[in-house]
């Protein structure tokens, strides 16, 4: 799921204005919620964090392991690769069922809807989550 960085927009800015473009959604949606650019630019709302046992958004970030591996059960990991690849590649929306990774450990079964989403010329996929 990795990018390589565009010269013309460093990810780091992307990732700050894709939030900036959804703060009102992903501020005030009831769903959880996270935009995916690579495994080191992603951004999230408080209701993931707390999703996945986390206290905040920041806690969250910390995180350094790539996101497939950090919050999503290895069951589950296929059918997340394969729906944002559709995303990415095929411009395609999904709505998959899957069980992301709690900070505990833990598992949860979440459905997801995933869509692309373009910013500045680049694609990223956003995320809508909803615990079954």
């Amino acid at each position: 799921m990795a990018k390589m960085e565009s010269k013309a927009h460093p990810h780091e800015e992307l990732i700050n204005g894709v939030y900036e473009q959804l703060k009102i959604v992903l501020e005030e949606s009831k769903q959880a919620i996270y935009v995916y650019l690579d495994d080191h630019h992603m951004t999230y709302n408080q209701r993931f964090a707390s999703l996945l046992g986390y206290k905040s958004v920041e806690e969250l970030s910390k995180v350094r392991e790539p996101f497939i591996e950090a919050f999503v059960m290895d069951k589950s990991q296929e059918i997340l690769v394969h729906a944002y690849r559709h995303a990415m590649e095929d411009k395609i929306g999904s709505c998959i069922e899957i069980s992301l990774k709690k900070k505990t450990g833990e598992s949860i079964n979440v459905k997801i809807i995933l869509v692309p989403i373009s910013y500045m010329g680049e694609l990223l996929a956003l995320h809508f989550i909803s615990k079954i």
